[in-house]
């Protein structure tokens, strides 16, 4: 499996929507999420517990092949994705919870994940090895979400009115990079898709979905905002599937393929949940006339 488009071409576009989400971010918008620490502390007991859980009597319950249940677990360890914020952009989430959340999670990945992996290679492998995970793919996270963020936040700050006039071109052109990585990813990939599919499909929708619905539906009954429950929706439903792969693929690390067709699956899967999970949390929004 060669995701070389996806591990490059996808930072790069994500690189991109970064710049057009901190060209309509302020200072202020961080001082918000640090004033209203619930969203946060919710999300991160979601990621870290409730959704490795979740995936583990998943894998059991479908019987999955030992290593495509470890596949799974890696991906459900692995740290929210960049594209989350994207998604939470276009939806009317609380964009800078999204930041926040990738960050934190991101550092918390380097304890978390070796944990959930090993363990779920004890239990399924006959020969487990340990694994870690590498600093630079950490490093990479925070490079492509909070740089080009940091870039845009300087932008609006020094001229609130070319921040004005960058942020829709530059919006739309991120769209359009990432469509475009997207599809060419699927292309590139389309004689091994369908094995791929038989292979985790069902496995990878149940857990992505549900990880949406956990990541809004948890926030919403402890009667965190709508905004914010987006953000958390968008941050525990899409995880980072690259990361998930090179680990998976790594010699250094768990040396296999089989290991990351899951990622490889939720990768392609997740654009279309995420973006039907939105338009039905916006829809119903307007239809019941509930304020964002």
């Amino acid at each position: 499996m060669d995701s070389s488009l996806t591990a490059v071409g996808l930072p790069i576009a994500l690189g991109i929507i970064m710049l057009g989400l901190g060209l309509t971010l302020t200072v202020a918008d961080f001082r918000r999420v640090v004033g209203y620490p619930r969203p946060i502390l919710i999300a991160l007991g979601c990621q870290a517990l409730l959704l490795p859980a979740l995936c583990f009597g998943l894998v059991v319950a479908l019987n999955l092949r030992p290593a495509l249940a470890v596949g799974m677990m890696l991906l459900a360890a692995s740290p929210g994705g960049t594209t989350a914020n994207l998604y939470s952009h276009l939806f009317g989430g609380k964009v800078a919870l999204n930041v926040t959340l990738t960050a934190v999670n991101s550092v918390l990945a380097v304890v978390t994940l070796p944990i959930v992996v090993n363990l779920s290679a004890a239990y399924f492998l006959d020969d487990a090895g340990s694994i870690g995970l590498q600093f630079d793919k950490v490093l990479q996270v925070f490079a492509i979400v909070l740089v080009p963020v940091a870039i845009g936040m300087v932008l609006r700050a020094r001229s609130p009115r070319l921040a004005d006039r960058l942020a829709r071109p530059v919006k739309i052109l991120s769209v359009v990079v990432l469509v475009a990585v997207i599809v060419g990813t699927v292309l590139k990939e389309r004689e091994n898709v369908a094995d791929y599919f038989v292979a985790v499909g069902v496995a990878v929708l149940i857990f992505n979905v549900a990880s949406l619905a956990i990541g809004y539906g948890v926030p919403r009954l402890a009667r965190v905002g709508r905004r914010e429950s987006i953000a958390v929706g968008m941050e525990i439903g899409i995880h980072n599937s690259t990361l998930a792969i090179t680990i998976a693929v790594s010699p250094a690390l768990l040396n296999s393929t089989e290991m990351a067709i899951p990622a490889a699956v939720y990768g392609i899967v997740m654009f279309f949940t995420a973006a039907a999970f939105g338009y039905l949390v916006t829809r119903r929004r307007k239809r019941e006339g509930i304020p964002a």
